[in-house]
């Protein structure tokens, strides 16, 4: 699950990171990297296994949930409050050997990557956290590079914001009976599948836009704009599997297609930047 979910972030990383790359070229651009892609995996590390244990006992009352590691016994919490606490620490670490910026702004990060956890208790606004922690990836990475942000950044993390949030809402339409029946929050169990469904796929409309600033404002050239095609049409394939009355095939809306999108689109837009 924690691979999973770092190939929604780490391509728009390894984006943000070449273009920072290219304009401002790091002493040692691959022991950066390193340490960049350090810092993504025990921040993700952090922020899935707090997920996993401040929702246990939720997970153990949802049937979908139930077989994850902590409602089935396959590890304690104090075994996962353990891992937590050694990635923190080590996402810390890494975050120091690139620069006391980046550890400064580890703090809040943490807050948004640990805090989203909670939110789904009284905001039906958790989608919208969760994709501003998968977004922090883009804009971190462009940071540790150049220690600031730009427009076409700051874009592809408002893009990254709204796709994520997006399918996240998708992901939830499953458990609208279940978040009702234990006063846990979210747009299906607030607004119904349909409504949801067209939440969705509102929010992914509105990435179009920002993929057309990013394109015109960095030089990828017409391999970006294959790019940007390709994540386009694999965003709409997703609602045309997905519906009000099948939601059967939301693992592939979900995990391959969005796996997919997001690998295929940081391929070619980096494949672009380098040529």
């Amino acid at each position: 699950m924690v691979f999973a979910h770092t190939v929604f972030a780490l391509p728009f990383a390894l984006i943000a990171f070449t273009m920072a790359y290219l304009e401002a070229p790091p002493e040692r651009p691959i022991l950066l990297l390193f340490q960049v892609l350090a810092c993504m995996v025990t921040a993700r590390n952090s922020a899935m296994s707090f997920n996993r244990y401040a929702d246990r006992l939720i997970d153990a009352q949802n049937e979908r949930t139930q077989n994850r590691e902590l409602p089935s016994g396959k590890l304690s919490p104090r075994a996962v409050l353990t891992f937590f606490g050694v990635n923190v620490l080590l996402f810390l670490l890494c975050c120091l050997s690139i620069n006391r910026l980046c550890l400064y702004l580890a703090f809040p990060a943490l807050i948004v990557l640990c805090g989203y956890s909670y939110t789904k208790r009284f905001t039906w606004l958790c989608h919208f956290v969760l994709g501003l922690a998968l977004a922090i990836a883009p804009a971190g990475a462009y940071i540790a590079v150049t220690g600031t942000l730009t427009f076409p950044v700051l874009w592809l993390s408002i893009m990254v914001v709204l796709w994520v949030s997006g399918f996240d809402i998708l992901y939830s339409l499953p458990d609208e009976q279940h978040d009702r029946a234990h006063t846990l929050h979210s747009i299906p169990q607030y607004f119904g599948r349909k409504k949801a469904l067209y939440l969705s796929g509102g929010l992914h409309l509105l990435v179009l836009p920002l993929l057309a600033l990013v394109g015109l404002n960095i030089s990828a050239g017409w391999v970006y704009w294959v790019a940007a095609s390709i994540f386009t049409g694999l965003l709409i394939y997703q609602h045309t599997i997905v519906s009000v009355r099948d939601i059967s095939k939301l693992n592939r809306a979900f995990f391959t297609t969005n796996g997919v999108a997001s690998t295929l689109f940081a391929l070619l837009t980096i494949a672009g930047l380098l040529l």
